[in-house]
């Protein structure tokens, strides 16, 4: 089969791989449609975040059955989207129902150390596969593993609706958690400091049906920003900005994924305003179904602005900005077999 494997570097090479085979009784083999391009995914390539040499990258996966082992729910044709936080189920974290925490995650982490989705097949265990819903496309259900992420983080903010959330970055990651954010009753502020994505996500989000207010801007735009209760850093990098502008006895989430970033904090600054500095992780396991159905009533395919085949992934890597000039587009997507 094709795939995208990682190569030395930080580059992603196209190569040829064995068809992945089933080897225990629940496997199930999935013909890959599409591929999101995950902000993990730019991280590794621009050296932000570690990953195997070698390993077939991408884990955003959508695709139909191709075959199934005999204790499998699945049969061939089948459309699914697959969740690639993989836990163990026998560690003491998993016993305690904490299975993004697992403590056996060598080699289960897809498209960092255990072979992805930037290929033409993937095979998971039975149940990292979940079908689709009737009449959900392709473009929505690809952009559901995100919106597990934005859900676990607006879980751990414990956001109220009515309030204004500050969201720190207007990428995929961003936009989806804008769009979630709203949906669930909240005002939001995103703050941007590229033009070209702050633009886009005032087009991309302008005109949601939302309960509370949508401010697309940059930071000092206006004077000092005003200070909300929650702020979510879905950079990864952005946490001196973060505590500067959430308000007393608010909350600070890291979403995103920086292993270069280093910020210093005051300690004393947190005693005395009282605040919350939360790392939320990988999703648990219940919020993928719960994004799932949450994927039904939000217009996710929004945030995809490029399809580009797998053969093609020079190109998808100037639209993100890992080669070219900056950001050319929002989610981008490897498409590794046209079924549209």
């Amino acid at each position: 089969m094709r795939a995208l494997t990682l190569g030395e570097n930080g580059t992603l090479v196209r190569t040829e791989r064995p068809d992945p085979r089933l080897t225990e009784p629940d496997d199930v083999r999935i013909r890959v449609v599409q591929t999101g391009i995950c902000g993990t995914d730019r991280g590794v390539l621009t050296g932000k975040f570690p990953a195997r040499t070698g390993v077939v990258m991408g884990h955003e996966a959508v695709g139909r059955v191709d075959s199934a082992g005999p204790a499998s729910r699945f049969t061939p044709g089948d459309r699914v989207v697959i969740n690639p936080t993989l836990y163990c189920s026998a560690c003491p974290q998993c016993a305690a129902a904490r299975f993004q925490h697992c403590e056996n995650k060598t080699g289960t982490e897809v498209g960092l150390d255990r072979d992805g989705s930037y290929a033409d097949y993937i095979v998971l265990p039975d149940k990292f596969v979940h079908r689709l819903p009737d009449g959900m496309s392709w473009d929505r259900a690809v952009v559901v593993e995100p919106l597990a992420c934005v859900l676990n983080n607006l879980d751990a903010a414990s956001i109220v609706p009515g309030e204004t959330v500050t969201v720190l970055g207007a990428g995929p990651i961003g936009l989806v958690t804008a769009m979630t954010a709203l949906h669930l009753g909240s005002g939001v502020l995103l703050v941007e400091t590229d033009p070209f994505r702050r633009e886009l996500a005032a087009k991309l989000l302008h005109d949601l049906p939302a309960r509370a207010p949508l401010t697309v801007t940059t930071p000092g735009a206006a004077g000092p920003a005003p200070r909300s209760r929650t702020v979510i850093d879905t950079v990864g990098s952005l946490l001196d900005t973060a505590l500067r502008l959430v308000d007393t006895a608010g909350t600070v989430v890291i979403m995103g994924f920086d292993d270069r970033a280093r910020v210093t904090v005051q300690p004393l600054d947190i005693l005395r305003r009282g605040l919350r500095i939360v790392g939320a992780g990988d999703y648990n396991a219940p919020s993928f179904p719960r994004a799932l159905a949450l994927a039904e009533h939000l217009p996710l395919e929004r945030v995809i602005t490029h399809h580009i085949p797998l053969d093609e992934h020079q190109r998808a890597l100037e639209l993100i900005g890992v080669t070219g000039h900056g950001y050319q587009g929002a989610k981008v997507v490897i498409v590794s077999d046209d079924d549209h």
